[in-house]
């Protein structure tokens, strides 16, 4: 017994001594975890601060990283509230990692809570509206309200140790908030692996709200099994720091950033199904691809300016001199037309001595600044047609022009007057105005809500586009010369021409007839020239002719009117609406082109004396006439009801789809988290418009811009719906220059164009291209893979370019840039534009 109560005496000792070697080695494990995590703080503070300095931005550019986000935003012009709510969410959310701060994390996951159930309801029904990055934003900004009402009064604490780390701010992040610096560095960042373990509450709320996100993806462009992987969902996150988890258990992380609007695979797709023909593959003219031979690295790379003979205002395409100079005959413009050279340019454009930021709109359309475009041959050939005048530092311009001296906007009421079917801003919306001078036409329309494709050559009236460009109004360089205009057939409501100095009646009327190609069925001819009310020998017989011409090409002359303020008259013509007239036709002059002969193939595709049949069955684009605008913007065109879009699916789901989207984005996140200054954003470029949502959604949301829509001719043909919904835009191939002046546009928004051209163009001279039309202080915004994001964000820091915004998900990602004054010093010779 004794020997019994000894064993049992032990045993509680041993017992109590293993307890205490527990406890111990409790406590122990604790103190290293905490050590751990305090080690791991300050290199992660000291490492976001060293990025802000070597970053070189400007002051008022405020970092705003996120563990969760992974996002850096430097965007300078983001509305204070939403600066200040960004700041305070990730206050919070510090808070659930650190242990001794325990009502803060139950203040936070009741929040949390409530936000989550919030959250589901937004998606239940909203679920066609928003994508991820917007929910996210409008979610964090609504958390951010509920924070600052139950926070507990710990946060003073965080705030004043936030305020240490960087006093220029007081919304620095706190520690657990900030991420390396080779992860903001990187055009992808990663998630740290210690933030995979999350809060039950936090995993729990992730998967119900990536759920409700799989689902609003159905809603989404193109969403299939195998497309699900290409869709955007940009940064797919929810309140409460529940987004947090790693990659690979997160759902919601397979869906990508950038829209299924942009998808190059479902591109490729559907081009082979041949569903939608390019104008690549139609025109049978395509240049050469040219394979990228340049290692980019931000450091080392060298830009030079270029030694041309038109110094600043060099357009590769247009300028070239060696090639003109090999020119047979310049009878048929020739010379004016495009002759890109051999090998594209990767030098950059010199500004012009004084150049300043543009005036901006709609001061701009009275005046610029001289020297932006330093041009006086204008003021003295056409002074006293009220075109432009010079007036101390500024070009003024009345808004005067040959045929309407006594400006435009009395013009405009005299031609409404002459024929109120023309009914500007409703029947007609979409013009192309031939010759159009310095744009005034076009400049004054805007009042009448009508959008105008003005075009003129770069000949003696020297400057005459940049002008227009440099006021704020829609222009591009062309000329009638042998080859098709760059759009498509039946798209234009109007066609005017004011003196425009081309020879309509020469050669059977091949220049007439190819604006006959691009004007709707029912739509009408302005003519407003010499030969229309003055009876010299010369004007006569261009009339005579005219008259022959128009009456076999079917063309009604509805009206002759005179101008009694101007001392001019304008005829109105009107192209038929079937194929009668055609049909009873005595001659067949001009002759019908041929059924192989597509009207739409319009890039580097000869001009031909022919004449399409008008489209009759009901199916067919251009045989009913659009919806009245503004109606036509958001309604799908009838005649793709039955067709296949872009993408797979309907192409009157992915149109609405479509526009949906880039209402969403642009109201959430472009308006506001981009650091874009829109006050100073008028001329509007979409590198590769699709469905055309992007410019629907900044005139739906009534921005005071203008958006020129580029379909690469590699692309799937859809400028016609562009047009059809009272939009405009042109064909080109970017691996080519441009047909502009160099600093014609404000913004530059590129949604998965450039990893499409980097295996065929050089992409250096891509970028020097970019930089050549986009202005000064301008904005190039781009929405591609990451790769692609990371060599543009190399080549833009080269240039030393602004980064206003980089954010990367799940191999796709999302930058804003702005161009710089910045211009290198070393020069480069041009040889094939020294003339």
């Amino acid at each position: 017994m004794a020997l019994g109560k000894n064993s049992q005496g032990k045993g509680r000792k041993l017992s109590n001594y293993c307890s205490t070697v527990s406890v111990a080695v409790f406590v122990a494990f604790c103190l290293v975890g905490v050590w751990i995590v305090l080690s791991s703080i300050v290199p992660i503070q000291n490492s976001v601060i060293q990025v802000s300095e070597t970053e070189t931005i400007n002051d008022d550019v405020k970092n705003v990283a996120s563990d969760s986000k992974q996002f850096e935003d430097r965007s300078g012009d983001i509305s204070e509230d939403s600066t200040r709510g960004s700041s305070q969410t990730k206050k919070s959310q510090s808070g659930d990692s650190h242990p001794e701060n325990q009502d803060d994390q139950k203040g936070i996951e009741k929040v949390s809570d409530n936000t989550a159930e919030e959250n589901q309801e937004v998606v239940g029904d909203n679920s066609d509206e928003k994508n991820d990055l917007e929910k996210g934003l409008e979610n964090t900004i609504e958390e951010n309200d509920q924070m600052r009402n139950v926070k507990p009064s710990t946060d003073e604490t965080e705030k004043e140790s936030d305020r240490s780390l960087n006093s220029e701010s007081e919304e620095t992040e706190t520690s657990n908030d900030q991420i390396h610096d080779d992860e903001l560095r990187g055009s992808m960042e990663t998630l740290d692996e210690k933030e995979s373990d999350k809060s039950t509450n936090d995993n729990k709320l992730g998967t119900e709200k990536s759920m409700d996100e799989a689902t609003q993806q159905d809603e989404m462009v193109g969403e299939t099994a195998e497309d699900k992987k290409h869709l955007h969902s940009e940064a797919t996150q929810s309140t409460g720091g529940s987004n947090t988890e790693s990659h690979e258990n997160n759902p919601a992380s397979k869906e990508i950033l950038v829209t299924g609007t942009s998808s190059e695979i479902l591109i490729e797709t559907s081009t082979e199904n041949g569903t939608w023909s390019t104008q690549a593959a139609e025109s049978q003219h395509e240049k050469e691809s040219q394979k990228s031979l340049v290692s980019i690295d931000s450091r080392t790379y060298d830009w030079k300016l270029c030694n041309t003979t038109t110094g600043s205002e060099y357009i590769p395409c247009l300028d070239n001199w060696k090639a003109i100079r090999k020119l047979q005959s310049i009878s048929h413009y020739e010379h004016r037309e495009r002759h890109c050279p051999d090998e594209a340019t990767t030098c950059l454009v010199s500004l012009p001595e004084g150049y300043r930021s543009p005036i901006r709109w709609p001061k701009s359309r009275e005046m610029i600044w001289y020297k932006n475009a330093p041009h006086t041959k204008l003021v003295v050939d056409k002074g006293h047609q009220n075109w432009v005048k010079v007036t101390g530092e500024y070009l003024t311009f009345p808004g005067g022009g040959t045929q309407f001296k006594h400006g435009a906007l009395n013009y405009i009421e005299f031609i409404q007057k002459s024929l109120p079917k023309i009914a500007w801003g409703k029947r007609s919306r979409v013009i192309l105005d031939v010759g159009c001078g310095v744009a005034s036409f076009g400049g004054y329309l805007f009042e009448k809500d009508v959008l105008t494709m003005s075009f003129a050559p770069k000949d003696v009236h020297e400057a005459q586009v940049q002008f227009a460009l440099e006021r704020g109004i829609p222009a591009t360089l062309g000329v009638m010369g042998t080859v098709r205009l760059p759009y498509p057939g039946s798209v234009f409501d109007l066609l005017h021409c004011a003196r425009c100095r081309v020879p309509w009646h020469v050669e059977g009327g091949k220049l007439l007839l190819e604006l006959n190609r691009v004007l709707r069925p029912g739509g009408y001819f302005v003519w407003s020239a010499t030969p229309v009310y003055q009876k010299d020998p010369e004007d006569v017989e261009i009339w005579k002719a005219m008259g022959e011409i128009t009456k076999s090409m079917c063309w009604d002359l509805v009206v002759i009117a005179k101008d009694k303020l101007n001392g001019v008259a304008a005829a109105i013509y009107r192209k038929p609406t079937d194929n009668e007239c055609y049909n009873n036709r005595i001659k067949n002059e001009p002759s019908m082109c041929s059924e192989s002969d597509d009207p739409n193939t319009a890039w580097n595709v000869s001009l031909q004396a022919c004449m399409h049949k008008v489209p009759v069955d009901a199916s067919e684009r251009g045989s009913i006439w659009p919806e009245q605008w503004p109606l036509r913007l958001e309604k799908p065109p009838y005649w793709i009801d039955s067709q296949a879009g872009v993408y797979g699916r309907a192409a009157s789901v992915e149109f609405t789809a479509d526009y949906k989207h880039w209402k969403n984005v642009i109201s959430h996140l472009y308006l506001n988290g981009m650091g874009i200054n829109w006050s100073s954003v008028r001329n509007v470029m979409d590198m590769k418009a699709v469905y055309g949502g992007f410019a629907a959604a900044l005139r739906a949301l009534k921005l005071n811009v203008w958006v020129m829509n580029v379909v690469p001719i590699d692309s799937p043909d859809t400028l016609p719906i562009i047009y059809e919904r009272g939009l405009f835009g042109i064909y080109h191939d970017w691996c080519e220059s441009f047909n502009t002046y160099p600093r014609s546009y404000d913004l530059l928004h590129a949604d998965s164009i450039f990893s499409t051209l980097k295996e065929k163009c050089n992409k250096v001279a891509v970028i020097a291209e970019v930089d050549r039309i986009l202005r000064p202080e301008g904005y190039l915004v781009i929405r591609d893979n990451v790769e692609t994001i990371g060599e543009i964000e190399s080549l833009a820091k080269s240039l030393q370019w602004d980064i206003r915004l980089t954010y990367s998900k799940n191999g796709e990602g999302l930058l804003c840039i702005q161009k710089t004054f910045w211009r290198p010093t070393k020069v480069e010779t041009v040889a094939s534009a020294i003339a």
